[in-house]
């Protein structure tokens, strides 16, 4: 695909319109609050290729799925993230003509997604099939500042005429259907009101009854002044509207300002929600829009002051890496313990909107670095909260005494997932979440967490991993049968390397986190006990047991891992031979070609070389990157940020840059022809990682931050900006030097290039960078 997008540090800019991308460019510039979000559709009319699609934060549905109808042992009915009511809608009639840019002649169009403030604006001149011509602009935000509220200003001109312009802003909940069965209604009227200016819709969800209150609140200006217009109101089933219409004159401006207001269920009682969803529109409307839009950008500077990237040198790194880090903010606030992050997050729903274990091992790195420890303690919670379901899914599947399977893709605890081959045996998402608890921990050193909640999930998963090993009398060691690892490519394979290591690694780190509670927190440790009717000196042989023989594949000849059992009997595959026509390789071939090939969906074992990599020497962790970078075809969002960690890390300097510059830039430049289905979130995060654990080589060991950065070779430099612990840091790396800045008011000890240094409380220090660049 062409790159279409204009490249500018601080905004997605689509100058001309291109309608065969404008499902890319509505996936890329989305826009939300962590509470709701929406795709940057058109605000009136287009028949042409769209997804106007609305999201709400924890708002799901039963639906009918046909496959899982047509699986076996899978429920017919599943959860799925719901399309919410569309408050942006805005139909435009010229003296009875619809304004639709699919029938139209576009005379000039620009769409900008601003990151730096945090608005999506558009500006476009058409002639109307009739001839006459408009200018219009438009600039709507979905509130960061009062996540309950968004608000749009719509304005349009005659250029080459007077006449009559009708407005139309509606509430739309018929458009929200449920993702994979577009016939199954999904919304219900329980009440909605319209008069002049105002009007609101409260819906139901029809099988899961969440309750949401859509509101708007219109004003209408010519010149900065209120205009008299002709009111038609409109209330049909789950519809509302005002059709207003006002004589215009060429060259003069009609503008309309229309503030939403979207509460739910979750967060107040449903006889409250009326009430709460007009309190919310008072708000808005007594500060008005340009407040509103002042307030959105200053939350937004405080958000890039503590996460920005500045790469200096390299414009269109610098553009991808910001849009990764937008999208990560606007996906997950951490105010609520109840919500998690989404594949998609408010960009489309390909997953249903559900939870996976990449949010773990990649979306938590990236919070833990960038916000105050509650927003990614709130992560973990989410999973705690859940723990209860998770000894069910065991129990559903044969497991007893506690044990505790996360789903695969849930958004409350249940399993979400179709597939139910993928559901039995890609259990390595249990130790997703258990690395999660080690990870938080290591940065925050909330060990209090560990002994309130940690220790609890620690306990159920290595209990599932107890029972779902096998001894094997021929190799004498414990073996995992029938698994799947994050390469969805190769399932239900045995001996599955990154499954057994993030297993044996829980088992051990449930042993030491056993023995710190203990030691710390006795009062608790005997609770436990007794709550979970733990079997101390039992249970903890037999994880000692299983950890000292679980059976690794590995092939000594190499010197490397192998993925699974056989997987050196597969045909031999090299992504340097696949010929354009097989890429994407699974939109382009069936499962029975990819299964035998030895290509992988993502990186696997490097994956768990940097999970675990204090465990590896560095000739290892080579030996492996050179034999399997060839066959990774990357069709995973988060398989080339692992790349290009890895490869920073064993000195593949341009590769490191060559592996970032894909993760940066898969959505913005649609590589894996998936962009306008949605965004890959946890992907994006793979990216920041990339940057700070790639480029700035940052570790935590031993309680202490570890750097090590490098520079690339095409950058001038770059900086970063983390939080740890106590300390905000600005670290920015130049050919001659490290420049810190400390601004906490206590000093830094830290160690640099594996010297330990310190810098002093609210200083910049600079130090020798290294020689070596990327």
């Amino acid at each position: 695909m062409e790159r279409f997008l204009t490249i500018n540090d601080w905004s997605i800019i689509e100058d001309g319109f291109h309608p065969e991308y404008n499902k890319i460019t509505e996936s890329v510039c989305s826009i939300a609050n962590g509470r709701m979000g929406h795709r940057a559709a058109f605000e009136e009319k287009y028949s042409g290729n769209t997804d106007p699609s609305h999201y709400i934060a924890g708002i799901y549905n039963s639906v009918k799925d046909q496959a899982c109808v047509q699986l076996n042992n899978l429920p017919e009915y599943t959860t799925q993230m719901v399309k919410a009511p569309n408050w942006i809608g805005i139909d435009v009639e010229v003296d009875g003509e619809v304004l639709d840019l699919a029938t139209c002649k576009i005379l000039d169009f620009r769409r900008e997604l601003n990151m730096r403030e945090g608005y999506l604006e558009r500006t476009f001149r058409a002639q109307l099939p009739g001839g006459k011509e408009v200018e219009v602009s438009s600039l709507r935000f979905t509130s960061i500042a009062d996540d309950e509220l968004g608000a749009i200003r719509y304005a349009i001109m005659p250029l080459n005429f007077s006449g009559e312009i009708t407005l139309t802003p509606y509430i739309d909940a018929n458009h929200a259907a449920a993702e994979y069965n577009l016939q199954e209604k999904v919304w219900r009227d329980i009440d909605r009101e319209v008069e002049p200016g105002a009007g609101f819709i409260l819906s139901e969800t029809e099988k899961t009854a969440f309750q949401v209150s859509t509101g708007m609140r219109l004003q209408l200006e010519k010149d900065g002044t209120g205009v008299e217009t002709k009111v038609e109101l409109i209330n049909r089933d789950r519809y509302i509207a005002n059709r207003l219409t006002a004589p215009v004159d060429e060259g003069e401006q009609l503008v309309l300002f229309k503030y939403a207001a979207v509460v739910s269920s979750e967060y107040y009682p449903p006889e409250k929600l009326a009430l709460a969803c007009n309190l919310a529109l008072d708000r808005a409307t007594q500060i008005g829009f340009a407040e509103m839009l002042d307030a959105q950008a200053a939350v937004w500077g405080e958000k890039w002051q503590d996460s920005d990237t500045v790469i200096k040198g390299d414009a269109a790194a610098q553009q991808a890496i910001r849009l990764n880090i937008f999208q990560l903010h606007q996906t997950y606030t951490g105010e609520d313990e109840r919500l998690s992050i989404s594949r998609n997050g408010f960009t489309g729903a390909t997953y249903s909107g559900a939870t996976y274990w990449d949010t773990e091992v990649f979306g938590l790195p990236f919070y833990l670095a960038t916000a105050e420890p509650q927003v990614a303690r709130n992560l973990l919670l989410y999973r705690y909260n859940l723990l209860p379901r998770a000894i069910e899914n065991a129990q559903e599947l044969g497991f007893t005494g506690g044990a505790a399977l996360y789903p695969m893709g849930s958004l409350n605890g249940e399993e979400c997932h179709t597939d139910k081959e993928i559901i039995s045996s890609a259990i390595h998402r249990n130790g997703a979440v258990a690395f999660a608890i080690y990870d938080y921990i290591r940065y925050t050193g909330d060990t209090d967490y560990l002994q309130q909640f940690g220790l609890e999930v620690l306990i159920g998963i290595s209990r599932f991993w107890a029972q779902r090993v096998n001894w094997s009398g021929k190799k004498n060691k414990y073996v995992l049968l029938e698994v799947t690892g994050p390469d969805e490519y190769a399932r239900n394979v045995n001996n599955n390397w990154y499954t057994a290591t993030i297993a044996s690694w829980t088992l051990a780190y449930t042993l030491q986190a056993l023995e710190q509670v203990k030691l710390t927190a006795s009062t608790r440790y005997q609770e436990l006990k007794e709550t979970l009717n733990f079997d101390e000196a039992k249970e903890t042989a037999q994880w000692q047991n299983i950890i000292n023989n679980l059976y690794y594949p590995a092939d000594e000849e190499k010197g490397i891992f192998l993925q699974h059992d056989n997987y050196l009997a597969k045909e031999p595959a090299s992504v340097k031979d696949q010929a354009p026509n097989q890429q994407p390789l699974d939109q382009t071939c069936t499962e029975d070609r990819i299964s035998p090939s030895s290509f992988i969906q993502p990186a696997e074992v490097l994956q768990g070389l940097f999970l675990f990599e204090e465990n590896y020497d560095s000739d290892t962790i080579r030996r492996n990157f050179n034999f399997y970078e060839s066959r990774a075809v990357h069709e995973s969002a988060l398989s080339a940020g692992i790349h290009a960690i890895v490869a920073a890390k064993i000195g593949h300097q341009e590769k490191a840059y060559e592996y970032f510059m894909r993760s940066a830039r898969q959505d913005l430049d649609n590589l894996n022809d998936d962009t306008e289905a949605g965004c890959h979130i946890t992907g994006m995060a793979g990216t920041w990682m990339a940057v700070v654990k790639g480029f700035g080589g940052m570790r935590v060991r031993n309680n202490h931050l570890h750097l090590h950065p490098v520079l690339p070779s095409t950058w001038q430099s770059f900086t970063f900006k983390i939080r740890f612990r106590e300390h905000r840091l600005d670290i920015t790396v130049s050919p001659s030097s490290v420049k810190i800045l400390n601004q906490a008011d206590k000093p830094l000890v830290f160690h640099l290039y594996g010297q330990e240094e310190t810098i002093p409380a609210n200083n910049i220090s600079n130090f020798p960078s290294s020689p070596v660049p990327v």
